[in-house]
């Protein structure tokens, strides 16, 4: 009993300390914690500490605010801790009620307007950065913000619809798909056109140079699309006639004038000149290819003088000044190896040895026929004295003809097969013409029919009056006509008796 007494005499005074408190029941503090007897004023140090324990920190503006302005009665648990319950809302909701995603209390201004803007999925990139917020959230009041959503046209539509240069019907109505937001603008270099970068000579503002067609999507990204003109127009070299590729790309940049150019495929289909014993030797195609009509064609000789390439080539078999035999032994344009033609089962003599060797390899050096015909068939068909072709001569030209120049001498084997080439005959079996006179088929086969000539201009004797017979042979010998023999003794007087 004695101690339940005890108990009730230590709560009386906080009993009537609760009852005379005018901070409310819940507020069960020893009054001393902040006031003193001096008077009722609360050290700040002291108000501080007290505000920290009940999860209210006073930063920034509050700890400058008035007390009242939040506690409005004396009652201090009757206040609530949540910034609509003291400040107005004046966005009207548009913002929601946390007003800390966008301020705090070191000032009410709000410094973190992108930042804020990009965790909501919007950055303000670009031409967004520099502009004033209402003029995308449009209010009477220009403090609420209505939520606009983050597509193009929730705020571009306008533009979108009266847009004409292109006009923009049927056109994506993502305007990013085009459109550079991160740019000043939206036009010009703005536009995004990853799928055909417009670079250097391609940096151009005015669509309608490439787009001349109103649907913007019908074009090709092919060169040819827009270059044809510029393609068949160029003569240096003349694309058309060297059948170069309608891709321009497989040599040109897009760099002002399409320079410079480059034609790389040169070294793996034809010669090494980018690489090489010639990488950096040539300024233009014209300076091997001089005939620009023709660029197959093409010349070694004009860098390499006659005098530089005689006197390193004294030992080579086949070698002949000409610019298109060089590939055979420098196919890559590097010093190579000596080519002796003879140690091919094609040997060069005569006329050959002084022949360009392109006369002969015109289609390259691979693969060249050594049957006479295939280069001597105009020379086959155009011979007349004889004609080869009414005889049906053979067409294996070395059966009758060697290398010589003019491929003289000739023989023809077979010719004693008709009439016998011997003695004085065999002197000039090399002159066709002079027995055939150009009718080798009507040609005569005995003496007189050939030397009736000599046989009437005769004199000593004259054959003629001395009414000499027709068979030469009877007296002369094949091997000049002279000595001859007569029957003289038997007929007149023996005088070789």
């Amino acid at each position: 009993m004695c101690r339940l007494s005890s108990i009730i005499l230590l709560l009386l005074p906080s009993f009537f300390l609760s009852a005379q408190s005018p901070h409310g029941e819940g507020n069960v503090v020893d009054c001393a914690s902040c006031h003193d007897p001096s008077g009722w004023t609360i050290d700040i140090d002291t108000f501080h500490f007290n505000h920290d324990t009940f999860s209210f920190r006073l930063n920034g503006l509050h700890a400058s605010t008035d007390c009242k302005l939040c506690h409005v009665t004396l009652v201090f648990n009757e206040t609530e801790n949540d910034c609509a319950s003291c400040h107005d809302d004046i966005h009207n909701m548009t913002l929601g009620n946390d007003c800390r995603r966008c301020h705090n209390e070191e000032s009410w201004l709000v410094n973190q307007i992108p930042e804020i803007h990009e965790m909501a999925g919007f950055p303000l990139v670009g031409a967004h950065s520099a502009i004033h917020c209402n003029a995308c959230h449009i209010s009477d009041s220009e403090l609420s913000f209505p939520q606009l959503g983050n597509e193009c046209l929730n705020c571009h539509l306008r533009e979108f619809e009266e847009a004409d240069d292109p006009d923009h019907s049927g056109f994506s109505t993502n305007c990013i798909d085009c459109h550079d937001p991160a740019t000043p603008d939206w036009t010009g270099g703005s536009i995004l056109h990853d799928f055909f970068p417009l670079t250097l000579g391609h940096d151009i503002s005015d669509c309608a140079r490439c787009h001349n067609v109103a649907d913007y999507t019908d074009i090709s990204s092919e060169c040819a699309s827009c270059h044809q003109q510029d393609y068949d127009n160029t003569v240096n070299p003349d694309h058309n006639l060297t059948g170069l590729s309608t891709d321009c790309a497989s040599c040109h940049t897009t760099e002002p004038e399409w320079r410079p150019a480059e034609f790389r495929d040169h070294d793996g289909l034809y010669f090494p000149i980018y690489t090489g014993s010639h990488q950096g030797e040539w300024d233009q195609c014209l300076d091997c290819h001089l005939n620009q009509n023709d660029f197959s064609e093409f010349s070694c000789t004009n860098c390499h003088e006659k005098d530089e390439t005689d006197g390193e080539h004294e030992e080579v078999n086949g070698y002949f000044y000409d610019d298109g035999a060089c590939l055979a032994c420098h196919p890559d344009g590097g010093e190579g190896s000596a080519f002796d033609h003879n140690q091919t089962n094609f040997s060069l003599t005569g006329a050959h040895l002084s022949v360009a060797c392109m006369d002969c390899h015109f289609d390259g050096f691979a693969g060249t026929s050594s049957y006479c015909a295939d280069c001597h068939t105009p020379d086959f068909e155009a011979s007349v004295n004889p004609d080869h072709v009414e005889l049906n001569l053979s067409n294996d030209c070395a059966s009758c003809h060697t290398t010589d120049p003019e491929w003289m001498p000739a023989t023809f084997d077979i010719h004693n097969d008709f009439y016998p080439l011997s003695g004085a005959h065999l002197m000039i079996a090399n002159d066709c013409a002079s027995c055939h006179n150009g009718d080798y088929n009507n040609t005569p086969n005995t003496c007189f029919d050939c030397h009736k000539t000599e046989y009437e201009e005769t004199t000593d004797p004259d054959h003629v009056s001395a009414n000499f017979g027709e068979d030469c042979a009877g007296c002369h010998s094949e091997d000049g006509w002279v000595p001859s023999t007569f029957d003289h003794d038997g007929q007149y007087f023996p005088i070789f008796s």
